[in-house]
């Protein structure tokens, strides 16, 4: 018997200056969702998730992706506060977080068929997922492992289209931010 994961692809901002603590929690808890891909960032700042199937990338779709992207000024970010959702994950939360709210704003008004987090946690403002809750793991732990790595004074500068597959994360578009 055969089992197949299906992927699933999500607009992001990386944040490539938490890659390093990022990409360790990733691979601590297995090497599945770690990328070969050298432009696939795995610290990132989700703008829309879960996206289009492979099937469905159109051109279409992706020039209205550009579109926005082009719309969308880039724009400095700080992650320094630790918080943890109702559901174990421990995060970063960026500030400010009015530019990546209205880039989600944007972007599900483009796609209304795909609201953040398919609706399943309600309204989940912007922000970088850091670890998950255990026997082991703690808001206050994961505050002590990051810290040397915080504050992180960022720049959102790209959106990546990414996939993710378990051994086979990668990159399928990067637009820039331009503003225009």
């Amino acid at each position: 018997m055969t089992s197949t994961v299906a992927g699933h692809s999500v607009l992001q901002v990386p944040v490539p200056a938490l890659e390093p603590f990022v990409l360790s929690r990733t691979a601590h808890y297995g090497t599945d969702y770690v990328s070969a891909d050298p432009d696939f960032v795995h610290a990132h700042v989700t703008a829309l998730a879960p996206f289009l199937d492979l099937g469905a990338l159109t051109q279409t779709a992706l020039d209205v992706i550009a579109e926005i992207a082009a719309r969308t000024k880039p724009f400095a970010f700080t992650l320094e506060t630790v918080d943890t959702f109702p559901n174990g994950i421990v995060h970063l939360l960026p500030e400010p977080s009015a530019p990546f709210a209205t880039l989600t704003s944007r972007l599900w008004d483009a796609f209304p068929q795909h609201p953040p987090y398919a609706g399943r946690f309600g309204d989940v403002g912007p922000h970088l997922t850091l670890d998950a809750l255990s026997d082991v793991v703690t808001e206050d732990s994961t505050r002590r492992l990051a810290g040397p790595h915080l504050p992180a004074r960022c720049r959102a500068e790209r959106l990546d289209l990414a996939w993710y597959e378990p051994g086979a994360c990668r990159v399928l578009r990067s637009w820039r931010l331009a503003g225009a």
